[in-house]
């Protein structure tokens, strides 16, 4: 088929790289899909398995991968505190190590790569919202820096080969996103919140609940990697993806409580160290460059998260 493409999505049993997968075979390309199943699991992808173009590989991209494709879409990270921040020597290595031999796959077979990089470059901002050529207030010795750190040096590698190598590089800078195939139990706000509230337990806020976040539903922030994929060679980026309303983490519990008819309360802890106050991005490059804006409201997004939370949480009870 003209303009079929092989494309490698290394992450792709993940949250985020599920639903590339499923994207990306919509529009009928061949899939590789790379996992180590960390974070990643089979479910996410299972409904895949049969299509004819899709191939999954079981392998941690911190060793070289040998394979021949078009785009590499470089997904692999754990990306929630709890998940980095269990083993933090690896998360640097998975982003460092990950992003050099990625990088050396795309230098050889010529290959547009798209790094998923991160808010967390920014760390803890003093700028509001954030633009892209902002660069950052990061503690580098923080319980945070394995991914915060780890993340940023990919970026810079990504730049490097395009200037020494002129690799073809796309850099997306990923804001907070949620929907179905995220894991239950990664400590993220909106999943956490959504499964206290239908179990009816209190749910845990850090802090005094006033910090603020900005929430993208998944569809929207795969439609914005894919639009990045697709412009002009010359642009790289980084792009900011995110939805730039911004919620406090309280506003979104009380949203949360209401969409599930939760009797859940709410009840407060000590904020982590490091955990950034204010969280926006500035899209306006996003616009301009991928004619993108995010179109799925807060409550639509909720609603179809809370309904895929409320599926899974059901079948795992009659286990």
């Amino acid at each position: 088929m003209f303009g079929r493409k092989r494309i490698l999505v290394t992450g792709g049993a993940g949250f985020l790289g599920s639903h590339l997968c499923e994207a990306l075979l919509r529009q009928q390309h061949e899939v590789l899909c790379v996992d180590n199943f960390f974070t990643g699991t089979r479910d996410n992808i299972r409904h895949l398995l049969d299509n004819p173009s899709f191939e999954l590989l079981r392998h941690d991209v911190t060793f070289p991968l040998y394979v021949e494709v078009d785009e590499i879409y470089n997904l692999a990270c754990p990306a929630s505190p709890i998940h980095y921040q269990f083993d933090p020597v690896q998360t640097t290595k998975t982003s460092v190590h990950g992003a050099i031999n990625v990088l050396g796959l795309a230098k050889r077979v010529k290959a547009t790569l798209m790094q998923a990089s991160t808010s967390e470059v920014y760390g803890d901002p003093q700028q509001h919202p954030q633009k892209e050529d902002y660069w950052g207030h990061v503690n580098p010795l923080g319980t945070r820096a394995c991914y915060d750190e780890g993340k940023r040096c990919a970026e810079t590698l990504c730049f490097d080969y395009h200037r020494q190598h002129k690799l073809s590089i796309k850099v997306a800078r990923i804001f907070n996103t949620y929907g179905p195939h995220m894991h239950p139990n990664d400590g993220r706000v909106v999943s956490n919140f959504i499964v206290q509230a239908l179990r009816n337990e209190p749910i845990t806020i850090y802090g005094d609940g006033s910090q603020t976040r900005s929430f993208c539903y998944v569809d929207d922030t795969v439609d914005a990697f894919i639009r990045l994929m697709d412009t002009d060679p010359a642009f790289t980026g980084p792009v900011n993806i995110g939805n730039p309303e911004e919620q406090t983490v309280r506003e979104l519990a009380e949203t949360i409580i209401e969409l599930t008819g939760s009797r859940s309360t709410l009840t407060y802890k000590a904020l982590p160290s490091d955990d950034p106050t204010r969280r926006c991005p500035d899209i306006e490059l996003a616009k301009s460059a991928l004619d993108w804006t995010p179109r799925i409201t807060l409550s639509e997004g909720l609603g179809k998260t809370i309904a895929y939370f409320d599926t899974l949480l059901s079948q795992r009870d009659k286990l």
